[in-house]
């Protein structure tokens, strides 16, 4: 994996005066160029750091979609003790928000203790409060309730140990998956990795966007998440023959596999293409001393929650935080969330080509 950079040598600048470091009280500092190293070591040290607090992320966001970052970290006796990734994002659908952290399923303050916790959320209160935004989001894995706060509880993770012994992950999967695998391979489905394949995986990633209702994501962007993590994160392909048919974008994090933007072609559901596409993902991670496979969130009653529920793992629901400030409601712009069903449906139906346009402007809206 990538080595973290060490930071180059300057002083933070103080957001918040705190009274002295002999009482222990963290001071609250804005993030600077200078502490990219020490923020991504104290986020790799911690077991509540995920891949979306590195800096890495914070720079493909910005380059992508043009948010505003407002990072801020907790620091004790010159060493950083919490931090928290956050974007200001404005638009007609949001409205104005603090969010951490945009298009990222993990977030909020990461923590080594709870004075740092509670100190670092304190600041953020009072910065989504002075600034009049509408709400402040925190996209927490798992969390004590911070106070004036609402949970947001729409999504699930699934998780699941692997264990170094191939055959002894198959036979944990259902029956029924065991199968689908199988079907696939006796198929022919052939697997390929590698970043030259990312014309082919955009082709499919965008047809499932549309085929979902759902605008998709610059091409950009997978180019900038490239460039940030290219030792972190790999793109693994299906293919039929010479067809594409399946392709899955994946992150790595610690110990940790996380499968995150995956495209299908209408002939994939037929061939079990994605059934072979993640049991491919869990074997080589578990070969390699991956010890973690992270399926990533899903909203119940979607069809990705079923298919998730098919491989006997773990399901965890995110607790996901909502400060109100100017707004009345916990909002929820979920692409299921029946206000936008016929927005979905829609979208559903127009050309291919009209959504790979227009679906890189609409995705902003939807952080």
């Amino acid at each position: 994996m990538e080595q973290i950079t060490k930071p180059s040598v300057g002083a933070p600048t103080a957001v918040t005066s705190v009274a002295s470091y002999a009482l222990q009280i963290p001071t609250i500092r804005e993030f600077a160029p200078t502490d990219v190293g020490r923020w991504d070591r104290f986020v790799l040290s911690q077991p509540q750091g995920t891949f979306f607090h590195l800096t890495g992320w914070k720079r493909a966001i910005e380059k992508t979609f043009g948010y505003r970052p407002r990072y801020f970290y907790a620091e004790n006796a010159g060493r950083i003790t919490a931090v928290a990734p956050l974007f200001s994002v404005s638009n007609w659908v949001t409205g104005s928000c603090l969010l951490s952290v945009p298009f990222g399923v993990y977030g909020g303050i990461c923590a080594q203790d709870q004075e740092s916790d509670e100190s670092l959320f304190d600041h953020l209160k009072k910065v989504a409060r002075a600034e009049q935004v509408d709400y402040l989001e925190l996209r927490n894995r798992k969390s004590s309730p911070y106070p004036e706060c609402h949970f947001k509880t729409l999504y699930s993770t699934f998780t699941t140990e692997l264990s170094p012994d191939p055959a002894a992950n198959l036979k944990r999967l259902p029956r029924d998956t065991r199968y689908m695998i199988r079907k696939a391979e006796k198929a022919g489905l052939q697997t390929k990795r590698g970043f030259d394949q990312m014309n082919d995986f955009y082709a499919l990633f965008a047809e499932s966007m549309r085929r979902h209702g759902t605008p998709v994501f610059p091409r950009a962007f997978f180019e900038n998440l490239v460039d940030e993590f290219r030792d972190r994160m790999e793109l693994l392909m299906v293919y039929a023959g010479e067809k594409p048919v399946a392709g899955v974008v994946s992150f790595f994090h610690g110990d940790t596999i996380l499968p995150y933007y995956a495209g299908a072609g209408p002939e994939a559901p037929g061939l079990a293409a994605n059934n072979l596409m993640y049991w491919e993902l869990m074997k080589s991670a578990a070969q390699s001393g991956i010890r973690w496979f992270d399926f990533g969130r899903s909203k119940k009653n979607t069809g990705s929650y079923a298919f998730k529920t098919q491989w006997n793992m773990t399901v965890e629901t995110l607790d996901y935080q909502v400060l109100l400030v100017k707004r009345k409601t916990v909002p929820n712009f979920s692409p299921v969330n029946p206000k936008f069903e016929l927005a979905t449906r829609v979208w559903q139906r127009l050309p291919l080509r009209v959504t790979e346009s227009l679906g890189p402007r609409v995705v902003r809206w939807f952080p």
